[in-house]
């Protein structure tokens, strides 16, 4: 997912050096754009009692806001229409994959085009944008309210919802009291041409097999694919989907949301909840030269304080506790995204090592 990064020179992407040199007080800027960039640093680390008036009134001078992100329409439609009934402020928003997103920001940024707000996406895409220096830490009293991880001690970008990734089964294929406990059951010859999992899962993946005993858990994940083999699907809404419709009997790895909205719709879809579900944090940042400045901030109060219910609402689990706390009775295990970022070599090349493995008869 993020491999981008490690060979920014193959892709053509902006190497540190020079996004360093573009960043904030570079003498190679114009006065007027290093002007900028330090009125929107003081104006997010701002604590005065009167800066919520004030940035509400700048955003509604400016009329506009810009959102890169990386989650569907239809997931961040219901905030945006929100957002824009409360304070009549329009978003525009361009979706795309983790490392396009990293790609198009970095190369904007390059060419001194200053034009997005605000980027949402999962942890080590921020994480890994966040080390290009292309964030600004904002300080919000909404920030308390949030569960520990969804803070990261910088505050160059903040959790705004919890992506849980469990597995998930069809009711109609696959019997429940079939299901094994854990997943040293799935290495069971019965699930020969039964098990999916998402393609670019390689932080779920390690996430998994460390809390499982690095060792033996991947030597597990081997030996199911190995002996029953791994339908590789690219998606979780798809793999989501396809599980709904039988076409798929078992996922390893989709999100909870998901599978939730499913099955109250009436789809033959049900959680698969073998210990650890995996946390992986989704977030907000803002840009260090946004072109709206006051929208940008406005908009990212409202994700860590009105949003969080529409989130909840929608099945989603929102980061901020006086919504709702983190599910009672779950193992769950957090995506350490810095740690992920600095082993994402290895942990890319053995989820694509396991997942090519096939059963030998």
């Amino acid at each position: 997912m993020l491999m981008s990064l490690m060979h920014r020179q193959k892709m053509g992407v902006l190497s540190r050096r020079a996004l360093i040199a573009l960043a904030l007080g570079s003498s190679m800027l114009p006065a007027s754009v290093r002007a900028q960039a330090v009125d929107f640093a003081a104006l997010a680390l701002d604590t005065s009692a009167d800066r919520g008036e004030r940035i509400l009134k700048g955003a509604k001078a400016e009329g506009t806001l810009i959102v890169y992100g990386s989650a569907p329409m239809e997931d961040m439609s219901p905030i945006f229409t929100a957002f824009e009934a409360k304070h009549g402020i329009k978003v525009r928003y361009w979706r795309a994959g983790p490392q396009e997103l990293i790609r198009r920001t970095e190369t904007e940024y390059r060419a001194g085009r200053y034009e997005v707000d605000l980027v949402q996406a999962n942890g080590p895409t921020l994480e890994a944008m966040r080390r290009e220096n292309l964030f600004q830490k904002v300080i919000s009293k909404a920030q308390d309210d949030l569960f520990p991880q969804a803070v990261p001690a910088h505050r160059e970008w903040i959790g705004e919802r919890l992506n849980i990734v469990i597995g998930a089964y069809n009711t109609k294929v696959v019997p429940a009291d079939t299901l094994p406990p854990s997943y040293e059951g799935f290495r069971d010859p019965r699930w020969n041409g039964k098990l999916a999992v998402e393609a670019t899962d390689y932080d779920w993946f390690a996430t998994v097999v460390t809390a499982m005993g690095e060792e033996k858990g991947i030597a597990t994940f081997k030996e199911i694919a190995a002996t029953n083999g791994l339908s590789v699907r690219k998606g979780h809404t798809l793999l989501t989907a396809l599980v709904s419709a039988g076409e798929v009997p078992v996922s390893l790895n989709v999100f909870s949301y998901k599978v939730d909205q499913l099955a109250k719709e009436g789809a033959p879809i049900a959680p698969l909840l073998i210990p650890p579900a995996v946390g992986r944090v989704n977030g907000i940042a803002a840009l260090r030269r946004p072109s709206h400045p006051n929208a940008a901030l406005l908009y990212y109060e409202f994700m860590l304080t009105d949003a969080q219910k529409i989130l909840m609402d929608r099945d989603f689990t929102p980061t901020n506790q006086r919504i709702q706390p983190l599910p009672p009775g779950m193992t769950l295990e957090f995506v350490d995204s810095a740690k992920l970022l600095d082993e994402g070599e290895k942990w890319t090349k053995l989820w694509k090592e396991v997942t090519s493995l096939r059963p030998t008869n």
